[in-house]
């Protein structure tokens, strides 16, 4: 778990601010960001655990001093992409982090969907911030186009690159899954997607998925009894056939002259 960094303090003399107006840089990050959100959901509802919190594309206010700064205009990080924090209330909604008010708690696990005009902060500025004052355990990034996907683990004050699996996919032992791409259809829209895998490498399933695979099962379940019924009624034929033809052969020694029996 991240390391407390502020604690609590009295009302602050100015709003804070909870957007910065720009726009998520393309369709996929639009796309991609609240798709993880939904899988870390679901991952938690897997492990039985309701003691979290999932943000994205918000602020996280880590210093009375950065909330002032942004409140006077002056340029700061926005915040991670895909944010998980363990061992919080999920309640109430939030508008940002602000980690005076979660008891000096900061993200435990931070994702960024890298782009031209990020890349270079999010592997140098921000890698050192989640580091060295967030002190989040563990950093993945994932850059579209060269689909390459990164994992860190703190180590002191730094990250220290993980080692993914055969896959090319990062465990996370802050969540209990694994990190790696996929290609499938979102949305309908085909293309490669930043996802979640269980330990034994499958995939942790969508609500879409998870209802067309349960359809996929009742449709089954109803094919198997369909043939078991066809089964049933041959069976049923053919002992009724049986039959048929031993009361006629019955029928037929009966009209048989006695010499002949």
């Amino acid at each position: 778990m991240s390391q407390s960094a502020v604690t609590a303090i009295a009302p602050l003399p100015f709003e804070l601010v909870y957007s910065d107006g720009e726009p998520l840089e393309t369709g996929w990050h639009a796309m991609q960001m609240p798709f993880l959100g939904e899988l870390f959901h679901l991952t938690m509802v897997e492990q039985g655990r309701s003691d979290y919190y999932v943000g994205g594309d918000m602020f996280v206010y880590y210093s009375v001093k950065q909330a002032q700064d942004v409140a006077q205009g002056k340029p700061y990080f926005r915040g991670p992409d895909v944010f998980w924090v363990g061992g919080v209330s999920p309640t109430p909604i939030r508008k940002a982090w602000v980690a005076w008010e979660e008891d000096g708690r900061l993200p435990d696990v931070i994702i960024e969907l890298l782009s031209p005009s990020t890349a270079r902060i999010d592997r140098t500025e921000k890698r050192d911030l989640y580091a060295q004052v967030f002190r989040t355990p563990e950093y993945f990034m994932c850059e579209p186009g060269t689909w390459k996907v990164e994992g860190l683990r703190l180590e002191g004050l730094a990250y220290r690159p993980m080692v993914p699996d055969e896959q090319g996919r990062f465990w996370s032992e802050q969540l209990g899954v694994s990190l790696g791409l996929w290609h499938g259809t979102r949305l309908g829209l085909e293309g490669t997607w930043l996802r979640l895998f269980r330990a034994d490498g499958s995939l942790i399933p969508t609500s879409e998925e998870n209802a067309l695979a349960e359809r996929e099962r009742a449709d089954a379940e109803r094919g198997r009894a369909e043939a078991e019924a066809k089964r049933a009624d041959a069976e049923r034929e053919r002992a009724e056939a049986a039959e048929a033809e031993v009361a006629r052969l019955r029928a037929l020694l009966g009209t048989l002259p006695p010499d002949l029996l």
